[in-house]
């Protein structure tokens, strides 16, 4: 059965992916507005929130890789008509995955005092980032499922649930934000810093049913765990492997930024805050064109449709293009106003202006790296991936980072450094792959 690549089917994939995509963001971006809002110490608590969201983050994005692993398998037994072979692999991913991040909770939750010191955080902002992970942290568990149930949908070609899920939990996050962090006179008392986190468990665990109830009734993929394992276990745990790999090093690179920010001062952690969070959203909005190449070179792959993969690529960028200059021209519209959204302390917003049109200039380059590791992703490609983030993140990013701030350039070495990452990370992939299928689709 052919594929269709049309913008049309392209759109009605990547769209409720865009907007599915944003659900973790949106769950940070909302704690940051509310939390920079508060009456009491709101630069502290926003820079609490900042290096706890970079932390779990980490963590999502490392465990999270299930969610590509399982779509790559699905979508490529899906493109062969070999769905059946695979049925019960996603529940025993699920059930790996899952049994993981309890064992994260129980390794991180009596160190949170030693973790957080690690990202420079001392005083207050230590003091209320290991309030607020401490609560945020019971969450872990349900955003692992979900995003592991995202990946089944994903390989059946399916990005509408998932997208119903997530704006149900985005709508929940921002109305217990609301209640819980100012409170409600004489019936709820504000929780500040500890209100959002409680907002943001309740949320995730909302979404991690709503997940299980869809892949239930609309799929015919059980959740019920059967043994013995898939024979595609073995591929399955091998790409998380690699994809573990590939994400540390992400991680290190977002940890080295968190970190000199948080040197710099609270001022300084405050803006990155906004930036990083932002600078997030920017990258999840292109994720869901990144997904729809995901999802549709898996079934490509499988079905060896060589030729429609480069049609498939050439179209994913241009309108990889299109879209992120389009965040650049709407966040340079809204400059002065988005800031003021999440704080309104002059130190926080000077630093914040000074660094965010770096942010904004990325957002082409981000959509082209971003897009081409969704294609890899759903190739099933993980050691490419691996090996491309270590070669970026070692001998791009930090040696960036580390010569810049020794020039006292502070949030501008740091936002370089992220946008030279950028392109180590984007420009390869484009390359390899044309290299590789660009032969293949002329025996088509």
């Amino acid at each position: 059965m052919s594929t269709n690549i049309s913008l049309k089917h392209i759109n009605t994939l990547a769209i409720p992916a865009l907007i599915s995509g944003v659900s973790e963001p949106i769950l940070s971006l909302t704690d940051a507005a509310i939390v920079g809002n508060i009456d009491l110490n709101a630069t502290e608590s926003l820079a609490a929130v900042g290096i706890v969201s970079t932390f779990l983050s980490m963590l999502i994005w490392v465990f999270g890789q299930t969610r590509s692993a399982i779509s790559s398998i699905v979508s490529q037994y899906l493109g062969a008509n070999k769905l059946e072979e695979v049925k019960n692999l996603p529940a025993q991913a699920i059930f790996i995955i899952t049994s993981l991040s309890i064992l994260i909770i129980i390794c991180t939750y009596p160190f949170a005092y030693n973790i957080f010191k690690l990202y420079n955080a001392s005083g207050l902002i230590l003091d209320y980032s290991i309030e607020y992970y401490k609560i945020r942290v019971f969450g872990f568990p349900f955003t692992l499922f979900t995003i592991a149930v995202f990946g089944a949908f994903r390989g059946l070609q399916n990005t509408f649930y998932p997208m119903i899920i997530a704006i149900v939990g985005a709508i929940a996050n921002i109305f217990l934000d609301y209640i819980l962090v100012y409170g409600i006179t004489n019936i709820i008392p504000a929780m500040h810093i500890k209100g959002a986190a409680y907002a943001s468990v309740f949320a995730q665990l909302l979404m991690a049913i709503l997940s299980a109830y869809y892949l239930i009734k609309k799929t015919n993929i059980p959740l019920k765990i059967s043994f013995p394992f898939n024979k595609e276990i073995k591929r399955f745990l091998i790409m998380i492997g690699n994809l573990i790999v590939r994400t540390l090093a992400l991680n290190a690179a977002l940890y080295f930024a968190t970190r000199f920010a948080t040197g710099y001062g609270k001022d300084y952690i405050a803006a990155y805050t906004i930036a990083i969070n932002l600078w997030f959203l920017g990258a999840f909005l292109i994720d869901g064109y990144a997904s729809a190449g995901n999802i549709l070179s898996g079934k490509l792959y499988g079905g060896k449709e060589y030729s429609k993969m480069i049609t498939l690529s050439n179209k994913l960028i241009k309108y990889g293009i299109i879209i992120g200059t389009i965040i650049s021209v709407l966040g340079a519209i809204l400059y002065y106003p988005i800031g003021k959204i999440f704080i309104k302390e002059p130190e926080v917003l000077k630093q914040f202006y000074n660094v965010f049109w770096i942010v904004l200039l990325m957002q082409p380059l981000c959509a082209l790296a971003f897009i081409f590791d969704g294609v890899f992703k759903g190739l099933g490609k993980m050691k490419d991936l691996r090996n491309l983030l270590l070669l970026s993140t070692l001998i791009v990013f930090l040696p960036v980072l580390y010569v810049l701030d020794s020039y006292d350039f502070k949030l501008y070495g740091v936002f370089i450094a992220f946008t030279a990452w950028i392109i180590a990370r984007g420009i390869p992939l484009i390359i390899k792959f044309r290299k590789e299928f660009l032969p293949l689709s002329q025996k088509d």
